[in-house]
């Protein structure tokens, strides 16, 4: 075929998808463009097909704009939409008139487009703004993409002629059209990559440029690959490195100058000093922004994001915090939240004052650097250490006049949860305004449920006596228990149960609900509520409380035995019904009813359903040590259930808390129970001296150990049993004491008489030769 053959050129557009602009008030419309080359005959010679997108922008759409009319406009101006499209255009219109407004998102689901609502709130993805132009970069001609080897020669003269060549490659560069061609062009890129080795150090403009334009390969991933062959994202870490340098050269030598015009009284020096500092420093940003961002880009790989760490990036741009530029800190602080995911990253950070420096910016009028800065300190407020930084740094103040601020509430408030965490910063929260704002946010609510950061941050506030105090002033328990009970909120009354947990005044503010919180249990309300209700209860140890008033007005007796059958509910619930009997037995009266209806053999089944449940465990036995004060319930249990025996092998558990409330209950019984009482101390003298019967029952009698032998080699024990040998254990006068000082020889000397000196006091108190740990085995328990 021959070229003169053509001589017709026929386009065929095929209409395709419609959709609206991301960012801007405007539709999108893809298309299909078919070119066919015609010979004179009209029979097809050549035939290219290619896939375009039209934008058209609506300036003109507001809140009070005619959707109809204007798709009706959109369809007869625009030969790409099909009339039979019109109602398609009016949906997506009206989707964008009110995008801003709503958190609706446009769905196609099957050939139809559907407006959904959204019920969260999507979260704002704050991002670097897209570089912009900068001094330098403007040109007197315009760059064609032919002439790409004319300004590859330019970059072998001089430094002015290398940045002009560099700019009309970075024009190229901007248009992404042109990306895929310079690809090609590994001579270009060849050479750009070589005059930046070369040539950064003579000069700020050329060294921006010239990483300006792998900047906008950066942008796309496909490109990564090339940045990498060239090395460009090292030597962006070791420019950056050597300008953070130079800052801090600068920044002594003004201050230098300062001092010495002070001196001297001569300002126009360090006016001209300051001026060339400014002009250098808005220079030296400019190169730092675009080198960051290049890096940010390329360590979308993690491969790449672990070398930069390796190179110390975490450093360089916490370094970085310390400038003024608000695009600049933007950028750096972005970067340092996409690092802070990782751990390696976040300990870096905890290294060195990160939170100190991220807490000048907070407040800022920039309300994206604002916002960037908040989500980084929450990303790093998961650590416990660096909680402890932002407080001290003064961020809570800080962080709590931002509740006011709709758009900084939610971050602010997630970073206040995390600190109310830490109980050593609860109370700080009652010296700021903070429980006032929450209170009334929960009040303001008008949904059912509320927002779940903030509530838990009002349980975790509840936790403290001070916090909880504040929040009861007024009507705040009462609206508190109204929207609770109204609603059956379990969180909201897990809050109000934190809230009862403090004694003092709030406590008896509670007096008044009691019968309201009583009256839940028995219903078939949500287990959740049920449960949090019956833990408020179990925290009212109030003595002007008549309990057996309540139990017997509300019937709760029966619903309490009944979920103490193992497996009748969750055990959530059951430990809870453990709790509030414990609670209700320390009323006299109260204790016997339920003695009478069989709740101690119910909670010994617990017992040995639960045994390996420290907490069950502790809860029963405390129970039990509420009901022995009582005459009635004591003989209940001493005489009718083996609940002591229980006890004593309880007595020697791993747990320390069970281990004392069976001490103290095994010590009352002991007091009114003779027999239980030698059984009970027989047990704790044996598991004293277990260590050493063992030791004396096992061990090898030889002549290697002549502290175990008489004079004249008669074993001390001979052949009783250590059990028979009172004058090991007890003198005339009592026991005596177990101070790891006295042998077994002193106790013979005793009996002798021998011990005594010329005063009547003893002449000696411990044995020659004999061990002192023996000694400490063998004293007694009492």
């Amino acid at each position: 075929m021959q070229a003169d053959d053509a001589r017709y050129l026929k386009r065929k557009y095929k209409g395709g998808s419609l959709d609206v602009h991301p960012t801007e008030k405007a539709l999108v419309v893809q298309y299909e463009v078919e070119a066919t080359i015609l010979r004179e005959t009209g029979d097809p010679m050549l035939g290219e097909r290619k896939e375009c997108q039209k934008i058209i922008r609506l300036k003109s759409l507001n809140s009070n704009t005619d959707i109809a009319s204007l798709a009706r406009k959109v369809v007869e101006e625009c030969r790409l939409i099909s009339p039979s499209r019109l109602p398609e255009v009016e949906q997506l219109l009206f989707y964008l008139q009110n995008r801003k407004k709503s958190a609706g998102r446009l769905r196609r689901i099957g050939d139809c487009l559907c407006f959904v609502y959204s019920e969260k709130k999507e979260k704002k993805q704050i991002k670097p703004r897209d570089l912009t132009p900068f001094e330098g970069i403007e040109l007197d001609e315009e760059a064609n993409i032919n002439s790409i080897d004319d300004y590859v020669e330019l970059l072998y003269e001089d430094i002015p002629e290398k940045i002009r060549g560099a700019t009309l490659i970075l024009h190229l560069a901007r248009n992404p059209d042109n990306l895929e061609e310079l690809l090609q062009n590994e001579t270009a890129l060849g050479a750009l990559a070589r005059v930046l080795r070369e040539d950064w150090k003579q000069s700020v403009d050329l060294a921006t440029t010239i990483i300006y334009v792998f900047f906008c390969f950066s942008s796309f991933s496909q490109f990564h690959g090339l940045i990498t062959h060239y090395k460009i994202g090292a030597l962006c870490m070791s420019i950056i490195e050597h300008e953070l340098k130079r800052y801090d050269l600068w920044q002594d030598e003004l201050q230098k100058k300062k001092k010495a015009d002070i001196l001297s009284n001569l300002k126009k020096e360090y006016e001209k000093a300051l001026k060339k500092y400014h002009g250098l420093l808005t220079k030296q940003e400019q190169l730092l922004r675009v080198a960051l961002y290049l890096l940010l880009n390329l360590s979308e790989d993690t491969r790449t994001e672990l070398k930069m760490r390796n190179k110390n990036i975490v450093h360089l741009l916490v370094k970085t915090l310390d400038r003024d530029s608000e695009e600049l800190l933007v950028l750096v602080v972005s970067f340092l939240k996409k690092l802070s995911i990782f751990l390696e990253n976040k300990n870096d950070m905890a290294e060195i004052d990160t939170v100190e420096k991220l807490a000048k910016l907070v407040p800022c009028e920039h309300e994206d650097l604002l916002n960037v800065t908040l989500r980084l300190l929450l990303n790093l407020s998961f650590d416990t250490g660096l909680r402890s930084k932002m407080v001290q740094a003064d961020l809570l103040p800080k962080l709590t006049s931002l509740l006011g601020d709709e758009a900084q509430r939610q971050i602010a408030m997630c970073i206040l949860y995390h600190i109310s965490m830490d109980d050593r910063f609860k109370s700080m929260f009652a010296y700021t305004d903070c429980i006032p704002q929450v209170m009334k946010m929960l009040f303001d609510c008008v949904e059912e449920r509320i927002d779940a950061e903030l509530i838990s941050f009002c349980i975790n506030l509840a936790a403290n006596k001070r916090n909880a105090q504040i929040m009861c002033e007024g009507n705040g328990l009462k609206m508190l228990m109204k929207r609770a009970l109204k609603l059956k909120d379990p969180l909201m009354m897990k809050m109000i149960r934190n809230i009862s947990q403090h004694d003092g005044p709030s406590k008896n503010l509670f007096i008044d609900y009691v019968g309201d919180l009583a009256a839940q249990i028995g219903l078939k309300e949500e287990e959740e509520f049920v449960i949090e209700c019956l833990g408020t209860l179990s925290n009212l140890t109030i003595p002007d409380l008549d309990w057996e008033l309540v139990l017997k007005e509300y019937n709760l007796v029966p619903y309490l035995k009944d979920h103490l059958k193992p497996g009748s509910a969750e055990d959530d619930l059951i430990l809870e019904v453990v709790i509030m009997i414990g609670t209700v037995s320390m009323d006299d009266s109260c204790a016997v009813m339920l003695a009478k209806s069989g709740i101690i053999p119910a909670l010994i089944e617990l017992l040995n359903a639960q045994q390996e449940d420290d907490e069950f465990v502790c809860q029963i036995v405390y129970v039990f040590y509420q009901m022995v004060f009582h005459q009635a319930t004591r003989d209940v249990i001493i005489k009718e259930t083996q609940a002591p025996a229980y006890l004593i092998d309880l007595m020697h558990d791993k747990n320390a808390e069970i281990r004392k409330v069976c001490d103290n209950t095994l010590d009352i019984i002991a007091e009114y129970d003779v027999e239980w009482g030698k059984k009970i101390q027989s047990e704790k003298f044996r598991w004293h001296n277990s260590q050493w019967l063992e030791m004396v029952e096992n061990r090898q009698m030889d002549e290697a150990e002549p502290f175990m032998y008489g004079d004249d080699g008669e074993p001390f024990l001979q052949n009783g049993d250590i059990l028979e040998r009172p004058d090991l254990f007890y003198s005339a006068d009592g026991i005596i004491p177990a101070d790891g000082a006295i042998s077994p020889e002193f106790f013979t000397d005793f009996q002798n008489g021998d011990l005594l000196g010329p005063q009547g006091f003893p002449s000696s108190v411990k044995g020659i030769g004999q061990p002192e740990s023996v000694v400490f085995i063998l004293s007694v328990w009492c």
